[in-house]
């Protein structure tokens, strides 16, 4: 079973993320903003096999979170995708940047998210 590390401010985003993925069967973790998922990812030695994160969070940005991420040994190749409403060049460039292996746009439809999973878990 792969697990995923969700990242998001929202509760409700986060649940309809972590729904959709267990019913899927994945094992999922979630953080509500990039300080705390960079703290769960440092004791994860073993990591995850994929993290979804938001861009506009407290504390911590999901752009910032990203090249966090890469720097640790255990997230260097593993793929992060970006679930945001940010839809612009700008900032997909900057994701892109910072190490994420994709973007997503919000409002998400649950089978073009388990697919677009499916697809980057298959290239690990």
């Amino acid at each position: 079973m792969h697990s995923i590390l969700i990242v998001d401010d929202s509760v409700s985003m986060r649940q309809m993320v972590g729904y959709t993925l267990k019913s899927s069967g994945f094992d999922v973790t979630a953080a509500e903003d990039g300080d705390i998922a960079l703290n769960i990812a440092r004791d994860n030695p073993t990591g995850f096999d994929l993290v979804i994160t938001d861009v506009n969070m407290p504390n911590m940005d999901g752009i910032s979170l990203v090249r966090e991420l890469r720097q640790l040994p255990q997230f260097q190749y593993k793929p992060i995708l970006v679930l945001t409403t940010e839809s612009s060049t700008e900032k997909k460039m900057q994701g892109k940047a910072a190490g994420a292996t994709g973007w997503i746009v919000k409002p998400f439809n649950p089978d073009q998210l388990i697919a677009t999973v499916a697809r980057v878990l298959d290239r690990t």
